[in-house]
């Protein structure tokens, strides 16, 4: 979903800089189409440069609950991601397992 959004709301717990994510909705946007997933599993560490955070690294499992228009074939597809930082307040999420049918055109 290159150059799509994401819209997300997360409950986490962390022990200094590892956390582990509890629950999380996110909303993804892409050219004529959306999709909501729902995490399954995820934890996170914080990146440090030059002595500051700059952000948040990530890794687990979601399972898209709905998708309609171009990602409609992410309905019901568990997929696994990574995040990693990229500038304030911005990341980055790539998804492995991906369905190849689901690919946006």
């Amino acid at each position: 979903m290159k150059d799509a959004g994401i819209t997300s709301i997360s409950v986490s717990e962390w022990d200094s800089e590892k956390g582990r994510y509890l629950a999380s909705l996110d909303v993804h946007r892409a050219l004529e189409g959306y999709a909501v997933g729902q995490l399954l599993e995820g934890d996170g560490s914080s990146v440090m440069e030059n002595n500051r955070a700059a952000g948040i690294a990530a890794r687990g499992k979601t399972v898209f609950k709905f998708a309609s228009g171009s990602l409609a074939d992410l309905s019901g597809k568990t997929v696994k991601f990574t995040t990693k930082p990229v500038g304030s307040r911005r990341f980055e999420m790539e998804f492995s397992d991906w369905p190849e049918a689901a690919q946006p055109k």
